[in-house]
């Protein structure tokens, strides 16, 4: 089988021949048809991603398939069922090898290309603004980076959940697809005041920030007392600095989020998301945005397109794109 690994840090990555792998007890065997790219797989082949993997390893945190084979033990998900699964690596290859518990039935009617791209997007999205702002209907919420892979899933969860929900991107392509996923208000960041913009239009409730500085620190002070600031990533590549005067004055919150972190300290609350996203996905309430769909050997220029923010949403590897 081929597989996309990294064998050194800050070196080209390598598509590789390797033997088809057999699961073990408790693991099942997926033929991988999409692997959705994520901001993660950059700081992992920087060595500055939070999970460092020995290495050679197989990039590809996302991954949709079929169960082709099942290990020891193993009763489900059977052979044959088509499966989304979230394991932070091995997704970029022909097959994996993954534990049966991570593995989530996806409907019929989902495409490989949805199902890849809707685990980290849409989870980090619901498990931020339901179980860690609490975001409430009627509350402003301010999106930066609204155009981006985790961006535009903010904007559309947010308008499900009954927020005035305003979308900052850059250019009138990307405002036009946050506007189309929900966004009330879109603003072009490139030469906006964004604290004046957000206060005038009456302050905001909660930030969804995955870009940093120095958009963060500019939409923090046009947060509303108790106002909630989601650090959700750094994109633009420079941490925010948080005045701890202007948290204290105005009673703000900043709620660090990290989703896979939850994978080691409380799956079941990751399970219990995806399956109500995949309900709300069933019933029409969502509707994923992919931008690009390569094949595996084009693993690289689809990397580049997430490093230069030319997409609007998720890119995606198909592997196999026949499933």
């Amino acid at each position: 089988m081929r597989a996309y690994q990294l064998t050194a840090l800050h070196t080209p990555q390598l598509l590789s021949g390797l033997a088809l792998p057999a699961p073990g007890p408790g693991e099942v065997r997926v033929k991988i048809g999409a692997c959705g790219l994520n901001f993660a797989d950059l700081l992992m082949i920087k060595g500055q991603y939070q999970e460092r993997p020995a290495l050679p390893v197989t990039l590809g945190l996302e991954l949709a398939g079929v169960v082709e084979a099942c290990g020891p033990t193993v009763t489900a998900p059977a052979v044959g069922t088509r499966v989304a699964v979230y394991a932070g690596r091995g997704g970029l290859a022909e097959y994996g090898v993954f534990r049966a518990d991570q593995c989530l039935p996806i409907p019929d009617a989902m495409p490989m290309s949805h199902a890849a791209a809707f685990q980290v997007a849409y989870g980090t999205s619901h498990m931020a603004l339901c179980h860690r702002a609490a975001l409430q209907p009627g509350e402003t919420l301010l999106v930066l980076g609204a155009a981006g892979g985790v961006g535009l899933t903010a904007v559309e969860i947010g308008a499900k959940l009954g927020a005035r929900v305003i979308a900052v991107a850059r250019g009138p392509q990307k405002l036009a697809a946050a506007t189309a996923a929900g966004a009330e208000i879109a603003l072009d960041s490139d030469g906006c005041d964004i604290k004046a913009a957000c206060k005038d239009l009456g302050g905001v409730d909660v930030i969804y920030d995955s870009v940093g500085d120095p958009m963060a620190s500019a939409a923090l002070r046009a947060l509303r007392p108790e106002g909630r600031f989601l650090a959700i990533g750094f994109a633009g590549g420079a941490v925010p600095q948080f005045p701890a005067n202007i948290l204290l004055v105005k009673n703000i919150s900043v709620i660090g989020f990290y989703w896979g972190g939850y994978l080691s300290f409380r799956p079941a609350a990751l399970h219990a998301s995806l399956s109500e996203l995949i309900t709300w996905y069933s019933a029409g309430d969502l509707r994923p945005h992919v931008s690009h769909i390569l094949p595996l050997e084009e693993t690289a220029q689809g990397l580049e397109i997430l490093r230069s923010r030319a997409s609007t949403g998720k890119v995606v590897i198909a592997p196999d794109p026949a499933l």
